[in-house]
């Protein structure tokens, strides 16, 4: 097997972008972090989003491991693929705009229960939705992120990049809940799921149109 060089930094930036992406819509894990931000403390919700990055990677592994059986199907038919994670992209996003969030709100506990107890919690319950497969075949496929004939090195960057990217995510909404927890209601939350939608959203039509141009250009 012929080992294929890719620079670190490229599968960390691949990494990261995808893991901020994938934890960012406000589900009812994102809305979990949320609550337990202000009914609890910053470092509750944050251990709720860690717990929930530990499955996302765990899902990332498994996405990427079984595409890898795959990989001269995906090398020969790179362009299709990129172009049916986009479109996935695209449907995600619409999906994360029309969705409203505080449905997924739950009565707050009195019990702040222990760290542990707030890890585990989130992690079965992002364990519980195995559908986050399809999100990252969509990432995967569009970053053309599955390169198993690279060194192991190289794809642990990759994962490592994931996991960086959703932790950053989680320590960054539970720091801004904890600052504004006097101002941010219902309505806000609402809010963040749709700039959240609208951002996949352009991402992924920018991500069609970068690789109908990129087919036409090999082409002529």
């Amino acid at each position: 097997m012929i080992s294929i060089e890719v620079p670190i930094l490229s599968l960390l930036v691949k990494g990261f972008i995808i893991g901020i992406v994938v934890s960012a819509p406000m589900g009812p894990v994102g809305v979990l972090c949320v609550q337990r931000t202000l009914n609890k403390g910053r470092w509750y919700g944050f251990v709720t989003g860690v717990g929930a990055s530990i499955s996302d990677i765990a899902y990332a592994l498994l996405t990427g491991y079984g595409m890898s059986f795959i990989f001269d199907f995906i090398s020969t038919n790179i362009f299709i693929l990129q172009l049916l994670g986009s479109i996935m992209l695209l449907g995600f996003g619409y999906y994360t705009f029309r969705s409203n969030p505080v449905k997924s709100l739950r009565p707050a506990s009195k019990s702040k229960g222990t760290y542990l107890h707030n890890f585990i919690t989130a992690l079965l319950v992002t364990l519980s939705n195995p559908l986050i497969i399809f999100l990252f075949i969509g990432f995967f496929a569009r970053f053309a992120f599955v390169l198993p004939d690279i060194p192991i090195v190289e794809q642990l960057s990759g994962y490592l990049g994931i996991l960086i990217g959703a932790i950053t995510w989680w320590l960054s909404i539970t720091f801004f809940v904890n600052k504004v927890r006097n101002k941010f209601n219902l309505r806000g939350i609402w809010m963040v799921n749709r700039i959240i939608g609208i951002i996949v959203i352009i991402v992924a039509v920018a991500g069609v149109v970068f690789t109908l141009l990129g087919e036409s250009f090999y082409h002529n």
